[in-house]
C-alpha cells in the first residue's frame, strides 16, 4: 500500500477542528512516517521526508528524519536531492555533528556536471556551512567563481559570503575574483558581487583601500542603473533595479567613508539620484534612504546636504508610517552635526505634527527630535509647545520631557523671568513626573531669582492648592512659601491668582501635613515650612506653635525630633528666633548629573538637597555632622539643648582642629584627643583635619573660598 500524499495530509491537517486533533493526525503521520524508515522504502523516502518537512514547519519534532535527508543527498535522482537538500537545510545545523556527514556528497556535488545539482548543493553549503565545512570547501567554492554559468556563479558568491562570516581568514581566497563580479552584464551576479566587496570591507576594514579603486566602476553602474529606461527584466513599480541600486549606494558609502577625493567623485550621480527618484513608491524611497545615508557618510558639498535633509522632510510627509519612523530615526542621526542642524530644523513644522501621531514610536522618535533641535534663537517657540504638549504625551515619557526641559531652562534661558515661568509650567502640568533629583536644582534658581521671589511665591501657592497631594509639588511649594511666605502676603497676586491670608496659608500646610499621600519628607519640608513662617507671620504665631507641637508624639522619629526642636526655640530661645529662621542665603549652583540627558541613570552629587541643617529633607551631609537621630538643634545652637545624645558618638563642639575641647553629651567639657567621655562612656568623635574653615557655630567644615557656611548659613568672612 502507497503511503499518504503530501497533499492530503495537508487537507487532513486543514480539516481539524482543535489543536488535539491536529496533533492526532500528525502523530498518526509520524508512526507511518517512522515505520517507512524502518521498511528502507527508497520508492518513496523522498514522500516521507516531504512530509516531514510539512510536520517540521507546522512546529511538530521532525529530528528522526535527519539521516534520511542523507540518504536522499546520496541518490542519482534529482527529485529525491531536491528534497534531501531541502530536509538537510532544515534539519541539519552547525551544532550538531550529524551535519559534518554531508561534506563529502556536497564537495561531490559542487563539481556535478547539472547546474542546478551544483545549485542546490551551493544553497545547502550557504545555508548550513561550519567552520569546518568551510575549510574544507572554499577551494571548490572558489573555482565555481570562475565559472562561465551565471547561474552557477551567483549562488558560488552567496556561498563565499557565508564562509567569510565564517572563517574570515579564508577572505583572501576570494578578492581576486571580485573585479570581474563586476564586469558582469548579468544583474544577478552583480548584486551578489556587490554584496562580498561589501561584506569583506565590514569584516576586514583594511580592504578598503584595495576595493576603493572600484568606485569609478561602481559609479558608472549606478549612472547606468539611474539613466535606463524601461527594462521589463529589472522593472520594480516603475524603478530600474532598486536592489541593486541599494547594493552600490551602500558599497559606495563605505568605499567614499574618510576619503574627500573619492567622495567628490560622487556628487553628480548621488544628486541625479536624489533628483529623478520617485519618492512616491517603496522602491524609491528605499533607494532615498540609501542615498541620504551616503551622502551623511562621506564628504559630500554642503548643498548636496541639503538635498538629502530635503528629501528626508518628503518622508515626514509621507503617508506610511515605517517610512515617517525611518524619517525621524535618520534626523536625529545627523541633528549633531552642525552643518546639518539649520536643515532639519527647517522640517520643525513635519516634526511638531509627529507627536500627535497615534503611533507611539513614532511620537517617541518626534520628541528626543525636538528637544535636539531646541538652541538658543529657538527655545521659546519649541519649549512652550512642549510644555503645551505635557499634558498629552504619554505618561512614561512625561519624566523624561521633565528633565530635558529643566536641562533646557538652564542651557537657554534667554531671562530668568521665562526660566521661572517655564519651571513653574512644568511643576504645574506634571507635577508627579518630576524626578526627586530635581527638586533641590529647582529650588536652587527660584532661591536664586532674587527679584521674582514674591511672584514665585503666589505661583507656588497656587500649585500647592492644586496638587498638595503630589509629593514634589508639596515639597517644591512648601519650601518657596516658607522662605517667601511674608511677600505672599504683601505682594499684589499675579494675574489668575488670588492674594491668601496668613490663615489660609496655615491651612493649605496643614492639609499637606495631615494628607495621607503626604510622604514623611514632604512632611519634614511643610513642618519647617511651618516653623519658618512664624519668623514672616507674627500675627499667627499661637496657631503656628499649636501645629509644631502637634508632631511631639508623631509615630516617625526625625517629625517627632523636628517638633521638639522647634518646640524648644520657641520656648528658651525666642529672642534668636528669627536670626535663625531667616532666608536661607542662595548656594552656588550645582549640576544636576548625568540623569537629566539619560533617564535611568544614576543621580550625580550635585543634585543633592539644597535645603540643610533645619531645612530637613535629604540634604548632603556636611564633613562633620551629627548623624540623624542626634541633637540637630543643639549642634546648631553649639550646645546640648536637649540634654540627651543617645550614645551616638559626640562632634567636637570646638573650632579648629587644635587643642580646643570637645563636650560629651552629659555636658562635660573634654580635653582634646579623648576618644570616650570619662562621666558617661560615651564614643567622642575626634574632628578631621579640615580642608578648609570651619563654621564657628556649627563645626561643619566649609569649602575654601565659601563666605556661608553650608548647613546653617552662617557667615565666616
Amino acid at each position: 500500500m502507497a503511503p499518504t500524499k503530501l497533499r492530503d495530509l495537508i487537507k487532513a491537517v486543514r480539516a481539524t477542528k482543535t489543536q488535539q486533533e491536529e496533533r492526532e493526525v500528525v502523530q498518526k503521520e509520524c508512526a507511518a512516517i517512522r515505520d517507512g524508515f524502518r521498511k528502507d522504502d527508497a520508492d518513496h523516502r523522498a514522500r516521507h521526508v516531504a512530509k516531514l518537512l510539512y510536520i517540521h514547519m507546522l512546529g511538530y519534532p521532525a529530528h528522526f528524519g535527519q539521516l534520511e535527508c542523507l540518504k536522499l543527498v546520496t541518490s542519482n535522482r534529482f527529485n529525491d536531492k531536491r528534497v534531501g537538500y531541502l530536509g538537510s537545510m532544515l534539519l541539519l545545523d552547525e551544532l550538531k555533528d550529524v551535519h559534518m556527514l554531508i561534506t563529502n556528497s556536497l564537495k561531490n556535488d559542487l563539481g556535478h556536471a547539472m547546474q542546478y545539482v551544483s545549485g542546490l548543493a551551493l544553497c545547502t553549503l550557504g545555508t548550513i556551512c561550519s567552520t569546518d565545512m568551510a575549510r574544507d570547501l572554499a577551494d571548490e567554492v572558489e573555482k565555481l567563481l570562475k565559472s562561465s554559468n551565471s547561474y552557477i556563479r551567483k549562488k558560488a558568491v552567496l556561498c563565499a559570503v557565508r564562509i567569510i562570516r565564517k572563517v574570515p581568514d579564508l577572505m583572501d581566497n576570494f578578492v581576486p575574483a571580485t573585479r570581474s563580479l563586476l564586469g558582469e552584464k548579468n544583474h544577478g551576479v552583480l548584486i551578489t558581487g556587490v554584496t562580498l566587496i561589501t561584506e569583506m570591507c565590514i569584516v576586514s576594514p583594511d580592504n578598503i583601500g584595495h576595493f576603493r579603486r572600484m568606485v569609478p566602476t561602481l559609479n558608472r553602474l549606478l549612472k547606468n542603473l539611474v539613466m535606463t529606461g524601461y527594462s521589463p527584466e529589472h522593472d520594480v513599480s516603475g524603478v530600474t533595479d532598486p536592489f541593486l541600486q541599494c547594493k552600490i549606494i551602500r558599497l559606495l558609502r563605505i568605499l567614499c567613508k574618510d576619503d574627500p577625493e573619492a567622495s567628490d567623485s560622487l556628487n553628480d550621480i548621488l544628486a541625479q539620484v536624489a533628483t529623478n527618484t520617485d519618492s512616491t513608491k517603496t522602491a524609491g524611497n528605499a533607494i532615498l534612504y540609501e542615498t541620504v545615508m551616503c551622502i551623511m557618510g562621506i564628504h559630500a558639498e554642503q548643498g548636496l546636504r541639503v538635498l538629502a535633509i530635503n528629501s528626508l522632510g518628503k518622508f515626514l510627509r509621507d503617508s506610511d508610517r515605517n517610512i515617517r519612523y525611518v524619517a525621524l530615526t535618520t534626523m536625529l542621526s545627523i541633528v549633531q552635526n552642525p552643518e546639518c542642524f539649520d536643515a532639519v530644523a527647517k522640517h520643525r513644522g513635519p516634526i511638531i505634527d509627529c507627536l500627535s501621531e497615534p503611533d507611539t514610536t513614532i511620537r517617541k522618535r518626534a520628541l528626543v527630535l525636538i528637544f535636539a533641535l531646541i538652541n538658543q534663537t529657538n527655545v521659546e517657540n519649541l519649549v512652550r509647545e512642549l510644555v503645551e504638549y505635557l499634558t498629552l504625551a504619554d505618561p512614561e515619557y512625561r519624566e523624561y520631557m521633565v528633565k530635558e526641559l529643566y536641562t533646557v531652562s538652564r542651557k537657554y534661558a534667554p531671562s530668568r523671568q521665562w526660566q521661572v515661568d517655564t519651571l513653574l509650567s512644568v511643576l504645574e502640568r506634571a507635577p508627579a513626573h518630576v524626578p526627586d533629583d530635581l527638586i533641590p536644582a529647582i529650588v536652587q534658581i527660584f532661591a536664586d531669582s532674587t527679584a521674582l521671589h514674591g511672584y514665585i511665591a503666589h505661583k507656588c501657592y497656587g500649585i500647592l492648592h492644586k496638587s498638595y497631594f503630589v509629593s514634589a509639588a508639596c515639597q517644591i511649594s512648601s519650601w518657596c512659601i516658607g522662605e517667601f511666605g511674608d511677600q505672599l502676603l504683601t505682594t499684589a497676586p499675579p494675574e489668575g491668582c488670588t492674594q491668601p491670608t496668613a490663615s489660609n496659608v496655615l491651612d493649605l500646610l496643614q492639609k499637606v501635613l495631615s494628607a495621607s499621600t503626604s510622604n514623611i519628607v514632604t512632611r519634614e519640608y511643610a513642618l519647617t515650612a511651618v516653623m519658618k513662617l512664624s519668623a514672616r507671620m507674627p500675627s499667627e504665631i499661637g496657631r503656628i506653635r499649636t501645629m509644631v507641637g502637634s508632631f511631639a508624639d508623631n509615630m516617625q522619629v526625625e517629625l517627632q525630633q523636628r517638633s521638639a526642636e522647634y518646640t524648644l526655640v520657641f520656648n528658651q530661645f525666642n529672642a534668636m528666633r528669627n536670626a535663625l529662621l531667616e532666608r536661607m542665603p542662595v548656594a552656588e549652583a550645582k549640576a544636576v548629573g548625568t540623569s537629566i540627558a539619560a533617564p535611568g541613570g544614576a543621580p550625580d552629587a550635585g543634585g543633592a538637597n539644597l535645603l540643610g541643617g533645619t531645612e530637613g529633607g535629604t540634604a548632603s551631609a556636611p564633613a562633620v555632622a551629627a548623624p540623624a537621630g542626634d541633637n540637630l538643634l543643639g549642634d546648631l545652637l553649639g550646645g546640648d539643648a536637649l540634654g540627651g545624645g543617645g550614645g551616638a558618638p559626640v562632634a567636637p563642639s570646638g573650632g579648629g582642629g587644635g587643642g580646643g575641647g570637645v563636650r560629651s553629651c552629659c555636658g562635660m567639657t573634654l580635653q582634646a584627643g579623648e576618644r570616650f567621655c570619662g562621666n558617661c562612656g560615651t564614643a567622642v568623635a575626634q574632628p578631621a583635619a579640615p580642608a578648609g574653615k570651619i563654621c564657628s557655630r556649627c563645626n561643619a567644615a566649609i569649602p575654601p573660598g565659601g563666605r556661608f557656611c553650608e548647613v546653617c548659613g552662617t557667615p565666616n568672612p
